[in-house]
């Protein structure tokens, strides 16, 4: 076959040459997958870490959060859709970021109680090569590196990733494979993403409750159990639907079911958080 293969992710899309794959950042250019997203900023904010949500690492702490363009999932649901939800030709043309420069800038941001760089607000590890480069950079420097991700990546990228990265939290959507499937992810994958993240460094985990889709006692119970099986320690956040891009077909999840699944998180785990209630 012809087209060359990405590894980042389990799409392992095969790209024809100016071909782009899936996630709308990665494309064939010259026979080999490049970031169409490198140094492509198009957020920058100076946001408290529980906004990632992180509520164990650093409390009261601010970080500098950067994100980019495009996502490996299709969740139709997905709130920052204007970003992750686009490619290349529609970002506005302007300067690359270099690392360097992100990482000046973090640093720049420490008198206002920035702990470092956050690699958020869409899928950042379709910008896996960006993600690395400031990452080493930010770390050499003494600052923290957080990493709030779907956790759809592929075991290799990971590891090499991993020892720069000090604070994850990872979108575990649901409990159920047929879920995934749906939103354009894998289950088992990122399972594997939060063992592995959770031996090397902070992680958190959350869960946005669908209404109709994975607001089932039973499901919530299940995955609260496999989390506690890791650690029951692992801080949990169980999050509110809002209706968002291409899923407006019904209303916010209701704050009574969002507190009944965090009622049932806790049955397993210490520190069940619940999001936008």
């Amino acid at each position: 076959m012809s087209g060359v293969v990405c590894d980042i992710c389990p799409h392992h899309c095969r790209l024809n040459p100016g071909q782009t794959g899936r996630c709308r950042a990665r494309a064939n250019r010259d026979g080999k997958v490049v970031s169409e997203s490198y140094g492509a900023v198009t957020a920058l904010a100076l946001d408290p870490i529980e906004k990632k949500p992180l509520y164990h690492f650093y409390p009261g702490s601010m970080i500098l959060s950067a994100g980019s363009f495009g996502c490996n999932m299709d969740c139709p649901f997905c709130q920052n859709s204007h970003i992750s939800m686009i490619g290349s030709s529609s970002v506005r043309p302007g300067p690359k970021t270099e690392p360097e420069g992100l990482v000046e800038a973090a640093l720049a941001e420490r008198a206002r109680g920035n702990i470092g760089l956050a690699y958020t607000y869409n899928e950042p590890l379709v910008g896996y090569e960006f993600v690395m480069d400031c990452a080493a950079l930010a770390a050499e420097a003494g600052l923290q590196n957080v990493l709030v991700t779907n956790g759809y990546v592929c075991r290799e990228p990971l590891l090499k990733l991993l020892p720069y990265i000090h604070g994850m939290n990872i979108d575990l959507k649901g409990f159920r494979e047929d879920y995934y499937a749906r939103l354009g992810g894998g289950l088992e994958t990122v399972k594997e993403t939060i063992v592995l993240a959770s031996a090397v460094c902070h992680v958190e985990v959350t869960t946005l409750i669908v209404p109709g889709e994975n607001d089932d006692g039973g499901e919530i119970a299940e995955l609260a159990a496999w989390l506690a099986g890791i650690s029951p320690d692992i801080p949990y956040h169980v999050s509110r639907f809002f209706p968002r891009w291409k899923m407006t077909d019904r209303g916010p999840t209701p704050v009574k079911t969002v507190y009944e699944m965090a009622k049932v998180a806790r049955r397993f785990l210490r520190y069940v958080y619940e999001g936008n209630c």
